[in-house]
């Protein structure tokens, strides 16, 4: 009987311990990515177990850090699996790193995991970076005006072919820079040309000034070369401007010539108005002959005969002045006095 208890307790024993292993292996299970730590492990990507629960508990997206990992070792890549996780917890986007990164080394292109994770922090497409690096793409312009010395204006497109110089990609100017820095040159060139036919005969003397002028200092890009597009011949601009320039000395001559002649008007009005201050005067000086006439008669000054005369005088001077306005007249001529009348 009591070999029978102890042969039952036992059982119950070995149970319990099964029990115990089994919730331990499904705790196990439930924690550690088993999965993924075996296709690490046999991927040539080994990582810990630990580093794998200590990625799973802050919620790290295991499979996708795992996989890119692997691709990176594969690829002959330096990169460890906290980069990876940093840059994930960053807000980077991690596949988007790793393949650029292992572009860059395909192609021979220094880029650093440090360097890669910055430019893609800082909302630049690194990938695209890396991919314009070892294809280079090209710019068009749009339609540039510039004017030769002749005052001809010249009409220029440009393609513009670039590469990402992923050194500068951070802090480096776009490729609106390069566009303006580009027109800036073609206007430059054209207006340094003598004559417009000089630059129709020699549209690759364009593109060797401005690659002279290290357009790309400072930019995210590398100019590889210019090619002019397109070219036409627009309106002739130093014409137009000095049509325009004629116009205005026109209106400006005008407007002198407007100006002396209310001057002279104004010349006009005062004499009128001084002559007939002078009549004014001469009138009222005229006025005053009576008066004298008659003070003369009150002191005895003159006589009856003396006033005779003077009526006979002034008689005869009336009938010569008479006489000389007709005979005026008569030949075509007016008098002094009509003149100023």
């Amino acid at each position: 009987m009591m070999n029978l208890l102890l042969s039952s307790t036992m059982m119950w024993v070995w149970v319990g311990i099964l029990v115990a292993v089994i919730v331990a292996i499904g705790i196990f299970l439930a924690i550690v990515p088993v999965n993924v730590w075996i296709r690490a492990l046999v991927s040539g990507a080994r990582v810990s177990v630990g580093r794998l629960v200590g990625m799973k508990l802050r919620h790290v997206d295991l499979v996708l850090l795992v996989d890119n990992y692997i691709n990176a070792k594969k690829a002959g890549v330096s990169i460890k699996i906290n980069d990876l996780e940093t840059h994930y917890l960053a807000g980077g986007n991690v596949e988007r790193v790793v393949s650029a990164l292992i572009m860059s080394h395909g192609a021979k292109i220094p880029l650093t995991v440090e360097h890669a994770k910055a430019i893609d922090l800082a909302n630049r497409d690194i990938l695209q970076a890396v991919r314009n690096s070892v294809t280079p793409v090209v710019i068009e312009t749009p339609m540039i005006s510039g004017v030769a010395k002749n005052g001809v204006e010249v009409i220029i497109k440009a393609k513009v072919t670039v590469k990402n110089n992923i050194e500068k990609l951070i802090g480096g100017a776009g490729a609106d820079t390069v566009i303006a820095r580009v027109g800036e040159g073609i206007v430059t060139a054209v207006g340094s040309s003598e004559t417009h036919e000089e630059v129709l005969e020699n549209p690759d003397r364009i593109s060797k000034l401005i690659l002279e002028k290290n357009l790309d200092l400072n930019t995210a890009f590398t100019i590889v070369s210019i090619d002019i597009a397109d070219i036409d011949v627009g309106d002739n601009i130093g014409a137009q401007l000095l049509a325009k320039q004629a116009e205005a000395d026109v209106e400006i001559a005008r407007a002198r010539a407007e100006e002396r002649r209310s001057m002279a008007i104004a010349a006009e009005q005062e004499m009128r108005a001084k002559t007939q201050e002078m009549r004014a005067k001469l009138l009222s000086a005229e006025s005053e002959i009576p008066k004298a006439i008659s003070s003369a008669f009150s002191a005895g000054n003159m006589g009856v005969l003396d006033y005779y005369k003077l009526q006979n005088m002034m008689a005869d001077t009336n009938m010569r002045n008479s006489l000389g306005t007709t005979t005026n007249k008569q030949i075509g001529h007016t008098s002094p006095t009509d003149d100023a009348k």
